[in-house]
């Protein structure tokens, strides 16, 4: 806990079984996490597995697999069932250091912001890190048209390493979104939608054989999902045209 408030770590897996217990373990030493919780999107490995034999964790198994957007769906309902307070998502990959949890969940249990991402832009770590260039040139250009469209000052769009106060989550409408990676873009638009301020950290992060990433068709997909919904928010602010995305809340 962290000022009374109950901090639960979520992880959407799948095939995180060579992962998994190291990026709990690394979760745990913060010493201010009271419960995790990992849901398996229908792994082919032993990731249940393994999440089963872990203290202070709870396992959610999709029978098939939903997609990382579906994915996600579950972790944020089943934390606040569980009556999280702050919700921090961790991929089980290990790509995200987990010594960042402190400073994230401290930055929401003080009122200062209800969302902070971890961030590979800020202080140069992603490439420091091993991200392929063609995905930092594409990062920086996808962000750069984000930002413009829909008015934010963000170092990127794209990180997998965010914390959420149950209020926002609450007030967040994402069973409309996508079940696909898209489901990310689209809770960041939906953050700025309601007025309210999004922090960033700087994080390092590790590129290695184990750690998850999706191949350049998906990438191309995933990209253009992203520029829609930054153009389907700035026709929304025109009021030229409203989506289920942004329309009434």
């Amino acid at each position: 806990m962290i000022r009374d408030k109950k901090v639960i770590v979520v992880m959407p897996a799948y095939n995180a079984a060579t992962t998994l217990r190291k990026t709990y373990d690394e979760v745990m030493e913060q010493g201010v996490v009271d419960h995790v919780i990992v849901v398996d999107d229908a792994s082919s490995d032993e990731t249940a597995d393994i999440a089963g034999q872990l203290e202070h964790v709870t396992v959610h198994i999709h029978e098939q697999n939903l997609g990382y957007g579906g994915n996600q769906k579950s972790c944020y309902r089943l934390a606040l069932e569980a009556g999280g307070d702050i919700v921090i998502m961790v991929h089980p990959d290990y790509q995200y250091t987990p010594k960042l949890i402190p400073a994230m969940a401290t930055l929401i249990a003080n009122d200062l912001y209800p969302c902070v991402l971890g961030s590979r832009i800020l202080g140069g770590y992603a490439m420091k890190g091993g991200m392929p260039w063609w995905k930092y040139i594409a990062n920086r250009i996808l962000t750069a048209a984000e930002n413009l469209l829909i008015g934010a000052k963000l170092s990127e769009y794209h990180t997998g390493y965010r914390a959420f106060s149950r209020d926002l989550l609450e007030a967040l409408p994402l069973d409309r979104n996508s079940d696909d990676f898209v489901f990310d873009n689209q809770m960041l638009a939906q953050i700025v939608w309601t007025g309210k301020t999004i922090a960033e950290i700087s994080c390092p992060t590790k590129y290695f054989a184990e750690a998850s990433s999706i191949n350049l068709r998906r990438s191309i997909i995933y990209g253009i999902g992203c520029l829609t919904i930054a153009v389907q928010f700035r026709l929304a602010r025109l009021n030229l045209h409203i989506t289920d995305t942004f329309r009434g809340f």
